[in-house]
């Protein structure tokens, strides 16, 4: 209860969530998943509604290789364009919109490659940083 007052007063700085999909304008789906009953929100609507920031933490593909990180959600929408700032496996993004900005880039990719596993275009200015693990 006291996380809770503390996240509708404001006062988070940075909400990190996961995310079945994030679209490029920001928007994320993170309760239900197609051809599942049941799903609940659970507190990531309250976060998402107060933080500051939202950075989502995420695989950047499903077991099947399709892309979570899209255009537009397909999955019902847990918040509309709060997202800030997406890390998967491959990368972190910045949704802009229309497309994503490609941040930083994992270790072993090429941003040619981590387009065709993106389901939105991805901009990115001349040699994209790897991304630094500590």
């Amino acid at each position: 209860a006291d996380a809770f007052a503390v996240i509708r007063r404001g006062m988070l700085d940075v909400g990190v969530l996961g995310a079945y999909e994030v679209a490029a304008n920001g928007d994320f789906a993170n309760w239900k998943t197609a051809g599942r009953k049941g799903g609940g929100i659970g507190g990531a609507m309250d976060i998402a509604a107060c933080a500051r920031r939202i950075f989502i933490l995420m695989e950047h593909t499903t077991r099947d290789g399709s892309p979570r990180l899209l255009q537009r959600c397909t999955l019902p929408i847990t918040a509309p364009g709060v997202v800030t700032l997406v890390i998967t496996d491959l990368g972190v993004f910045e949704p802009l919109g229309d497309a994503y900005r490609l941040r930083e880039i994992a270790h072993g990719y090429s941003p040619d490659e981590v387009q065709a596993l993106t389901g939105a275009p991805l901009v990115y200015d001349g040699a994209v940083p790897e991304v630094h693990v500590p």
